[in-house]
């Protein structure tokens, strides 16, 4: 039986290579590759992003960016969702968006895909945390629950008609039961 080493690189190696689809991410010297989304994956990224959006994008308060790559903490993560409060969007000088965001998200919203690993993504959520992140969301679409992460890297298990905590200042209310209602056309 032989032993396979694994090459370690840098995250400035790592952000030198080309882009892949899916993204790939670079945790603990690793490139690890997200799985393909699929339908009920789409379907809540596409409708969370809009959902937090339609509140908080008016009054400048935040935005909810689908797939954005976020590097920090020696890391680059690609959320699922990684929402910004409006001030903290990386802006060039001429007031464009900036297209690298070396910083961490606001608040992350993480939904666990089939080929997923629980303590994978939910050590993304910590990593965030820990980092300065106030607030994680990991959907479980299979068990219809919502792992929470606070700043202080609390977990909380959220269900049915719990009411899910959000960014502060971003008026929305949402349970369990609302956020996998949205699965349905």
């Amino acid at each position: 039986m032989t032993a396979t080493a694994i090459k370690l690189i840098t995250l400035s190696e790592f952000l030198e290579l080309a882009e892949t689809k899916p993204a790939s991410e670079f945790i603990d010297g690793q490139i690890i590759q997200k799985p393909m989304p699929q339908g009920e994956h789409s379907q809540l990224q596409i409708e969370l992003c809009e959902v937090v959006n339609q509140i908080a994008k008016p009054q400048k308060i935040a935005k909810a960016f689908p797939e954005l790559r976020c590097v920090f903490g020696g890391r680059a993560i690609v959320p699922d969702i990684a929402v910004f409060r409006w001030e903290r969007i990386p802006r060039l000088d001429s007031g464009r968006i900036a297209n690298r965001f070396e910083i961490y998200p606001d608040w992350v919203i993480e939904i666990l895909s089939p080929d997923q690993r629980y303590k994978q993504v939910l050590g993304k959520l910590l990593h965030c945390a820990k980092y300065g992140t106030e607030i994680g969301w990991l959907i479980d679409t299979e068990d219809e629950n919502i792992l929470v992460v606070d700043s202080d890297c609390r977990v909380m298990e959220l269900q049915d008609s719990d009411r899910l905590p959000v960014l502060s200042g971003v008026n929305l209310e949402l349970t369990v039961q609302q956020v996998f209602r949205l699965l349905s056309l």
